[in-house]
């Protein structure tokens, strides 16, 4: 069920609305509504994968019991925190990273002359990755003493299955939201207009521009890179670069406007990335609750930057590798994450004062194109296909013996999206003005502009082939 479809739009959104704010005097009966409407919400499209979940929320309450019970000095209490990391990280691994490990083993035994093993094709469950990260940072919380065990099987459920941030984040740590899960606020007219207004903006992201440079982005990643040339290498990455952004902090707007709808306040999940000066600028303003897990949860750990240079740069490489293989088990992933690593750790040895050295605009443009051979990568299906297109993208002589022809809407929205970061970078010296919450300062009635894209959004989608979140697969 996606949100900008009929079906969410129509019945289940405003059902589940007007249910909460008719039933929802009480607060045991504002949380119950909310968590059977998420997990109706995930059931739709997870029949199966849910009881799993429900499995694995079942463990969590008990684990977490165990480690608040056991001595902050022994090692009973790590162990339990261990076996806990364990189930989650099992659930990820066999849903992701199965048929990955064993193609690789089978090309492996192959390679070695010996028989090749059976490949298992297992179906990967929406989500499953933000939900798995989500429910480690329960038990990590209350194993540092953050936070205590929920109060109840309901309040850590809903934490889990709370259907705005569900299937694509942002991933909420439980020690941020588990004040508001246990008030569940009421919903007031603010609220909704607020909510409702930023809920407009992600759809109209998605829709009106996601999509479109999608169809883009496939049109070039689809063909042979043997018959295309310079250009169009590049307006394949162009595409990509645009779509990602826009897909995925489309479907951030949607989550943050859904959950202050029902009076939830959501952290943001992306500030104007591509306006950053660095990677390590880019990486603060892009997938922030990823980028934030990683450091608390997994940067800290590995010692963080106490250790000596050597080691924190070790510690910046690996948890961005780490950030690679959450994305996806393929080596494109992995190839990715590390690239990303290594620029981390240039800009901490040179780059950054490099940078610093340059115009505003220069450096922004530096950076953006360490991120577009970045997302070159990311979106390949395989890393020769990486390679050949990058080859194309420094040879502009080449000119492509089959070139796709490529729509004008496509190019003009793709231009379109180009103009909309050049205004954030000039916006960023406007005092007060903030473009991922622009929304949330008009009112709902006063906004024509924003309900007139709208309604061309919702009509678009109704028209065309509903395209999937990115991150869905993730």
């Amino acid at each position: 069920m996606l949100f900008y479809e009929p079906l969410f739009l129509f019945l289940f959104a405003p059902a589940v609305y007007l249910i909460y704010l008719l039933f929802g005097a009480e607060r045991g009966a504002r949380a119950l509504i909310l968590l059977i409407a998420s997990i109706v919400f995930y059931a739709w499209s997870e029949p199966v994968f849910v009881f799993v979940v429900f499995a694995s929320v079942a463990a969590d309450l008990f684990v977490a019991q165990r480690i608040d019970a056991s001595s902050p000095d022994g090692s009973l209490r790590g162990r339990w925190l261990a076996l806990g990391v364990a189930l989650n990280l099992g659930i990820l691994v066999y849903y992701k990273y199965t048929g990955f490990l064993a193609l690789n083993l089978d090309a492996l035994l192959r390679a070695l002359t010996l028989p090749g093993i059976h490949i298992p094709q297992i179906a990967l469950p929406i989500g499953v990755s933000f939900i798995v990260f989500e429910k480690i940072t329960y038990l990590v919380d209350v194993y540092r003493g953050v936070t205590k065990p929920a109060r109840s099987v309901q309040l850590y459920a809903l934490y889990v299955f709370f259907f705005p941030k569900l299937l694509a984040g942002p991933i909420i740590k439980y020690h941020d939201i588990a004040g508001q899960m246990e008030t569940c606020p009421h919903a007031h007219i603010n609220d909704f207009v607020i909510g409702f207004s930023r809920f407009m903006l992600g759809v109209i992201k998605k829709v009106l521009l996601a999509d479109a440079l999608a169809s883009g982005a496939d049109l070039i990643f689809a063909q042979n890179p043997a018959g295309l040339g310079f250009a169009d290498a590049w307006w394949g990455v162009i595409f990509f670069t645009f779509q990602i952004y826009f897909d995925f902090s489309g479907y951030s707007d949607m989550a943050i406007g859904l959950a202050r709808m029902f009076g939830f306040r959501l952290l943001e999940n992306f500030n104007m990335p591509y306006i950053a000066m660095s990677i390590s600028e880019f990486w603060r303003r892009w997938h922030m609750s990823l980028t934030g897990w990683i450091k608390e949860y997994l940067y800290f750990p590995l010692g963080g930057n106490r250790e000596g240079v050597v080691r924190t740069q070790f510690n910046l490489w690996i948890c961005f590798l780490a950030s690679g293989i959450w994305h996806g088990a393929a080596w494109t992933y992995v190839v990715w994450g590390a690239y990303n690593g290594l620029f981390l750790v240039l800009d901490r040895i040179f780059l950054l004062k490099w940078l610093a050295r340059l115009p505003e605009w220069a450096a922004n443009l530096v950076a953006m194109l360490i991120v577009m051979v970045g997302w070159t990568v990311f979106r390949a299906t395989s890393l020769e296909q990486a390679g050949a297109l990058l080859s194309l993208m420094a040879q502009p002589w080449i000119v492509g013996s089959d070139s796709p022809y490529i729509p004008n809407y496509y190019i003009v929205v793709a231009l379109v999206s180009a103009l909309i970061c050049v205004l954030q970078r000039v916006s960023v010296s406007i005092e007060g003005f903030r473009w991922e919450s622009l929304a949330g300062k008009f009112a709902f009635a006063s906004n024509s502009v924003l309900s007139l894209l709208f309604i061309a959004a919702l009509a678009k989608g109704l028209a065309d082939p509903f395209k999937p979140f990115i991150y869905f697969r993730f």
